[in-house]
């Protein structure tokens, strides 16, 4: 299956700036590939601010993010590997999104054999109000 960062990135910006705020990313600058003010970058990491009043010409395509910004007044292109954004998030009120690189894979069919190989039967109370079984599919946040 393809990523789901860019999907995930370009629907989480529009609901950022639905809501009025502005989409900041973190980048991890060390990729090959990225292209960024070197001069900003602490640590290994930049954030960069990517709403429409700050930058021009955004680009956010499965492979990359791309657009042109200013830095002490002198216009940037910037390009970012998908890979290397880390986070997008609202920087007033901190809600967003960290991006793992390990895709959590849900076994449906672990699942479901584990339930049907159960010794004791379920109650009606587990069937209406969801099973507590530890053997079951494990989402975590991502």
């Amino acid at each position: 299956m393809k990523s789901q960062r860019p999907y995930l990135l370009r629907a989480l910006f529009d609901w950022i700036l639905d809501s009025g705020e502005t989409p900041y990313i973190l980048v991890d600058a060390t990729f090959d590939e990225v292209r960024v003010p070197t001069e900003h970058v602490k640590d290994g990491k930049i954030v960069l601010n990517i709403s429409p009043n700050a930058v021009r010409e955004l680009e956010m395509d499965n492979d990359y993010v791309a657009c042109s910004s200013r830095f002490s007044g002198k216009d940037f292109p910037i390009y970012l590997p998908i890979a290397s954004v880390k986070a997008i998030y609202c920087k007033d009120s901190g809600v967003g999104m960290a991006f793992d690189d390990k895709i959590p894979q849900l076994q449906l069919e672990d699942a479901t054999s584990a339930e049907s190989e159960s010794e004791e039967p379920q109650s009606e109370e587990k069937k209406t109000h969801g099973s507590s079984s530890p053997s079951g599919p494990k989402l975590r946040l991502v």
